[in-house]
């Protein structure tokens, strides 16, 4: 496949899931970063911070002509709007790019990222109901600069790059540091600064990176401790997700003033920053 002046591999059909998405990951944050390398431009979406570039439509591009060719009986669901309805019973979950702000500014904390999810569950709903937070099979994460593959789902041990990885342990987020990210407007709102402030005041250290799943990577391989972000959407939350439970971490979904926050960690620490986030005054 070429997009633009790249050319992309033409992948295996008869690869398996987790080899499918291993390599989907790799090829599209290969392909972003040389789409890079020859000079992009962003356009704002929401925010000076929330960006897009051709990098991020020609990695969608390329990941969902591949899923139609080897895997033509599956839904597909992209960040950048690949939207396909599949009849296996099963949805990909695509972000070509996460982090896109520090990957158009030169920045290496940036990654291509994939999960596989049942169709029986979408977003929306309420906290800790399937809909809310659907059951992924499995999730990739790649970051290309670093050369770093997060790989693990529901019948399969997490892995950084072929390695073994199993978190930090199970202890208290006052011990551990707690990665998290909140955009600036949103501590003007008590509804989710309150919370927040209260979960983050319960860690040891605060990181605030702007790549969910490269966080969520280093949760699960015990870089980071914990995590929780508000309001994610499918592609930010579900690669994560999925490799988190596999090293043998926990998760977690907490409605707190209409808002979905998301958790990720130990055991103690899900339960830990769920506690701090439920604990301040909830508005009508």
């Amino acid at each position: 496949m070429t997009t633009g002046r790249h050319t992309a591999t033409e992948l295996d059909p008869s690869l398996d899931d987790y080899q499918l998405a291993s390599a989907l990951v790799r090829e599209a944050g290969q392909l972003a970063l040389l789409m890079r390398m020859g000079g992009l431009q962003g356009e704002r979406k929401t925010s000076v911070s929330d960006v897009v570039t051709a990098a991020d439509h020609a990695a969608e591009a390329y990941v969902l002509e591949q899923l139609r060719r080897c895997r033509p009986g599956d839904g597909i669901l992209g960040e950048e709007g690949a939207s396909v309805a599949g009849t296996s019973g099963r949805t990909w979950v695509i972000d070509p790019v996460d982090g896109t702000y520090n990957f158009l500014h030169g920045s290496t904390y940036w990654c291509s990222a994939i999960a596989l999810k049942r169709d029986d569950t979408v977003q929306g709903g309420d906290p800790g109901s399937p809909e809310v937070d659907p059951s992924v099979l499995l999730g990739a994460i790649y970051q290309p600069e670093l050369d770093k593959l997060w790989l693990g789902g529901e019948d399969r041990p997490a892995t950084l790059n072929g390695e073994p990885i199993s978190g930090s342990g199970d202890v208290s987020v006052a011990e551990i540091s707690a990665a998290t990210y909140i955009h600036p407007t949103w501590l003007a709102d008590p509804r989710t600064a309150m919370p927040w402030h209260a979960a983050a005041i319960t860690a040891a250290s605060l990181r605030m990176f702007g790549s969910g799943s490269c966080d969520l990577g280093r949760v699960a391989d015990g870089e980071l401790g914990c995590w929780f972000q508000h309001s994610c959407p499918e592609w930010d939350w579900l690669p994560g997700k999925a490799i988190v439970r596999a090293a043998g971490g926990d998760t977690a979904v907490v409605k707190v003033n209409g808002m979905n926050w998301f958790v990720a960690g130990s055991p103690t620490a899900v339960r830990e920053l769920g506690a701090a986030l439920t604990s301040v005054p909830q508005f009508a």
